[in-house]
């Protein structure tokens, strides 16, 4: 199955999304914040098969995150999720760097879905 990089500010989203993805057979990290995501890209090299991000958060968000995730490394997939409208349409600017932005709250069987859609 795929290594998927989860980063989400709210814990118990967090733990949601990534214990549904391990009963899937991924091997999922998680990171509380997008400096923290960051991090994590960057100590493995850029080798995950999916990064799930949150927009919104504290300190670097989703999409600051993806841009600076996506200058080492290009053929990283980063997929968004949000709540908010407007951070929807922040991501549009994205185009080339994230796969897809998912309406948040999601269901933990949507969620599974869109990740066997772009994770490989």
């Amino acid at each position: 199955m795929a290594n998927i990089l989860i980063v989400e500010d709210d814990e118990p989203v967090r733990t949601l999304a990534a214990r549904a993805l391990a009963r899937d057979g991924h091997v999922v990290e998680t990171a509380d914040d997008g400096e923290a995501g960051l991090a994590r890209i960057v100590d493995r090299s850029g080798r995950y098969d999916l990064v799930v991000s949150d927009i919104r958060m504290p300190a670097m968000d989703g999409i600051a995150m993806a841009k600076a995730a996506a200058r080492t490394y290009p053929d990283l997939k980063i997929m968004l999720v949000t709540g908010y409208a407007e951070q929807r349409e922040r991501a549009a600017e994205l185009d080339g760097i994230i796969v897809d932005v998912v309406q948040k709250p999601f269901t933990l069987a949507q969620i599974r879905s869109k990740v066997s859609e772009y994770a490989n």
